[in-house]
């Protein structure tokens, strides 16, 4: 039990760094909570900082998803990186530090799984891109990749791994709440698509 608070906590505090928003500060002097979506994550780094600071924050928040997993199995095993990864993203989501006003978690969930199964990482990553290339909606891309990975990795990863199946589950959970007001607008037709303005 103590290692699985151990794990938690550091996971927790690495999903704390906020890529999106370190890098506004020092490059830009700006808090990007305040501009665009409002969002601590790598698309809205994108939208309202440019491509470079948003691909920099994309490959960052990946990295720290990679690297909080590879501390879990480190003390735990397999298991350990399971716990890890949902807790690096809840720390992405919902950060102590910039009082629970994170990201939605997509660039740390596929760096997670990119860890924990690369197949259905790849996969989810090829039709998520694909969907936004051919809609320039990233949110409808992000969620349909994100949805997709505990069907995907159920299919490919034999044998059935139970614990695996409620990690993906609760990864893609998170992601849909914190994508809620962006269904609501793809619903209603009002989504920013790629290199427009946010609504």
């Amino acid at each position: 039990m103590n290692k699985v608070i151990l794990i938690a906590i550091i996971s927790y505090l690495i999903g704390n760094f906020s890529s999106a928003y370190i890098l506004g500060k020092v490059c830009k002097s700006k808090d990007i909570r305040k501009y665009g979506s409002g969002n601590a994550g790598a698309t809205n780094a994108l939208r309202v900082f440019g491509v470079k600071i948003g691909l920099i924050s994309f490959i960052l928040d990946i990295l720290k998803g990679i690297i909080a997993v590879n501390i879990g199995n480190y003390f735990m095993g397999y298991n350990g990186a399971l716990i890890a990864g949902v807790f690096v993203v809840i720390g992405h989501d919902w950060p102590v530090f910039l009082k629970f006003k994170g990201g939605k978690g997509i660039a740390t969930s596929l760096g997670v799984m990119l860890y924990l199964h690369l197949p259905t990482a790849i996969i989810c990553i090829a039709i998520g891109f694909t969907i936004i290339a051919i809609t320039r909606y990233v949110s409808l891309g992000s969620i349909v990749a994100t949805c997709l990975v505990p069907i995907l990795g159920s299919v490919l990863k034999k044998p059935f791994d139970l614990n695996f199946f409620i990690c993906t589950i609760i990864l893609a959970s998170m992601a849909i709440f914190r994508h809620r007001s962006n269904i609501k607008r793809l619903k209603n037709g009002e989504e920013s698509k790629l290199g427009q303005e946010v609504n």
